[in-house]
């Protein structure tokens, strides 16, 4: 059964525009599933539509820029004004292809979607500069989930969420067991290929240490140069692998916010999981939550990934950062948005609603910040929050 996407709208728009629409997204995540069902209106599919693939060798090579010429262009179209390129960071430089044919063949709609932004932009990026309109596809977020089901039934979902992610591929299956294999797979078989195809990377043991290490690091500050101690990596290479893995959709960084006091965390980041089910399968780690410590975390990390999920779709200019004080009155604030509508809104997020019910906002912040708001997302009004009701 098809899930309705959220990005949906905007890709049909942008699908009918006069640029490349480029959708990048983390393997498994449907962009080709989504495609394809854009691509089954009618008057798509009446004025015909040419499908190529980074998969396959013969189409690969047909789109190679050496050997791609405006009459060759023509030839592969045919009358067809729709080319769909899938997986087109597979095909060497695809960016210098698509050019040529959109300068040429102006009346085509052309798409392309991949599944590792670092090796996909780098191809496109300069080439089809002015030419393209860039979207991410995510996971599936709560409100897709609510309209697949209802939103009484994915409120009610919410530990399984935390446990096993929001992988479209995850969600359709009816059993926990068949839900961890799934997740299993997916770390195994697809979600680090990008990273390291990255430089013909073969260490993919310590490549394994890092993602486990920051698996265990959610929702805490981490040290470049600790984590490569423990691992057995310098800094550098470190930072270069958390690049990577963020740009494969992997991870997401979290800066600090400061602007006011002397001993606010400047240079600090905490690292999240784009999806809980992904990180509980790196540490294979799918215990009930009476038996976990790591419950609030696991709830930090999927608040923070729904609200950026919501941002991003309606296309808000919001600033996202942690707040934190260093010393003997240290005190951190979970997430905060900047944004010039609403100022500085910083949230703190609470498992227990009867903890959500005493918290206070830290006296330095509201001291340094007096014009910020703050408040408190627990499990009874983490739904406000996720979809843009806080």
């Amino acid at each position: 059964m098809y899930i309705h996407r959220d990005l949906e709208h905007i890709l049909s728009e942008a699908i009918y525009g006069k640029k490349v629409v480029v959708l990048y997204g983390s393997r498994q995540t449907g962009k080709t599933t989504l495609i394809e069902h854009l691509l089954s209106d009618e008057t798509i599919k009446r004025e015909g539509v040419v499908r190529l693939s980074g998969d396959i060798m013969q189409e690969k090579e047909l789109l190679q820029y050496d050997t791609m010429t405006v009459e060759k262009a023509k030839s592969i179209m045919g009358n067809a004004r729709t080319l769909f390129v899938d997986e087109a960071q597979k095909i060497l430089d695809i960016g210098l292809t698509l050019k040529i044919i959109h300068d040429h063949l102006r009346h085509l709609r052309i798409i392309a979607t991949g599944s590792s932004s670092f090796e996909l932009s780098e191809k496109v990026g300069e080439p089809l500069t002015g030419r393209m309109e860039e979207f991410i596809l995510p996971t599936l977020s709560f409100s897709e989930l609510s309209q697949y089901t209802d939103a009484v039934s994915e409120r009610n979902a919410l530990e399984t969420r935390l446990l096993y992610g929001s992988y479209p591929e995850v969600c359709a299956m009816q059993t926990d067991l068949k839900r961890k294999r799934t997740l299993k797979n997916l770390c195994s078989a697809y979600l680090f290929k990008d990273v390291l195809k990255w430089n013909n990377l073969k260490n993919s043991e310590k490549l394994g240490k890092l993602v486990k290490a920051l698996a265990l690091q959610i929702g805490s500050e981490v040290s470049y140069k600790k984590i490569g101690d423990l691992i057995g990596m310098d800094n550098e290479t470190v930072e270069s692998y958390i690049e990577r893995l963020e740009k494969a959709f992997v991870i997401f960084r979290l800066t600090a916010f400061s602007r006011n006091l002397r001993n606010e965390l400047k240079k600090s980041r905490k690292i999240y999981f784009c999806d809980t089910g992904i990180r509980n399968a790196l540490i294979a780690d799918f215990r009930s939550f009476d038996l976990r410590e790591d419950v609030g975390h696991l709830f930090e990390n999927y608040l923070i990934v729904e609200r950026l999920k919501y941002n991003s779709l309606h296309e808000l200019d919001v600033q996202s950062f942690f707040w934190r004080i260093a010393g003997n009155e240290s005190k951190e604030i979970d997430y905060l948005e900047e944004s010039s509508d609403k100022g500085i809104v910083a949230y703190e997020f609470k498992w227990n609603p009867l903890k959500a019910a005493k918290a206070k906002c830290p006296l330095h912040f509201s001291t340094a910040y007096p014009d910020a708001e703050w408040k408190c997302v627990s499990r009874k009004n983490y739904v406000e929050f996720i979809t843009g009701a806080m």
